[in-house]
């Protein structure tokens, strides 16, 4: 299929995971996981309450434990379907998985800064970039478009969200890495534009 072949949805809910362990430890996870906290499943119920008759048809979730125990608490409450999509899973953080960035930059001083110069293209050791990432964010849009009936919602994580975000909103690569998505935030989003919900 070619990237001309893609569909995007017209409308779709966008939530992160609820927080997790190592998110409550500052540690990369990547592909790696971690379990909701008491907070985190908290998170999860909040998300189910802004949906509450919102008309979502499909829960549309990353493969991780994470993600897919908080589709799993917002489809309960919404009594709809939750369908795993390999292509949500999390940019992959490779050897830096389950680190923190103060012990990596202890290891390897100006890791962070190297990063920084090309956040965009720079890819984890044994991971991916936001840029090698990019086209299965956009395989995973045309996944979810055809899931199911009615409005799906993506639960997923920041980094993916971010290409997400921008991939249907238009943005440029500044502007992806600039999005932010707290745990327990709920966006709207259509062809160019998002809200709060």
């Amino acid at each position: 299929m070619s990237r001309h072949d893609l569909r995007m949805p017209e409308r779709l809910f966008l939530a992160r995971h609820g927080q997790t362990a190592w998110n409550r430890e500052h540690r990369l996870q990547g592909q790696l996981d971690s379990p909701l906290t008491e907070a985190g499943i908290g998170h999860a119920n909040e998300i189910a309450r802004r949906l509450e008759g919102a008309g979502v048809g499909i829960v549309c979730t990353s493969p991780l434990g994470r993600a897919r125990r908080t589709a799993e608490i917002v489809a309960a409450h919404l009594d709809v379907e939750v369908v795993a999509v390999d292509e949500l899973a999390e940019v992959h953080h490779g050897s830096f998985a389950g680190r923190t960035w103060d012990e990596l930059e202890e290891a390897s001083p100006g890791i962070r800064a190297l990063r920084s110069e090309n956040r965009y293209g720079w890819a984890f050791p044994g991971g991916e970039s936001y840029a090698s990432a990019r086209p299965r964010a956009l395989r995973a849009l045309d996944e979810c478009s055809w899931a199911g009936e009615g409005t799906p919602l993506i639960v997923a994580h920041e980094m993916i969200g971010r290409l997400l975000r921008a991939a249907m909103r238009g943005f440029s690569h500044a502007e992806a890495l600039a999005l932010r998505h707290p745990h327990g935030i709920v966006f709207e989003i259509t062809r160019g534009a998002e809200r709060l919900v």
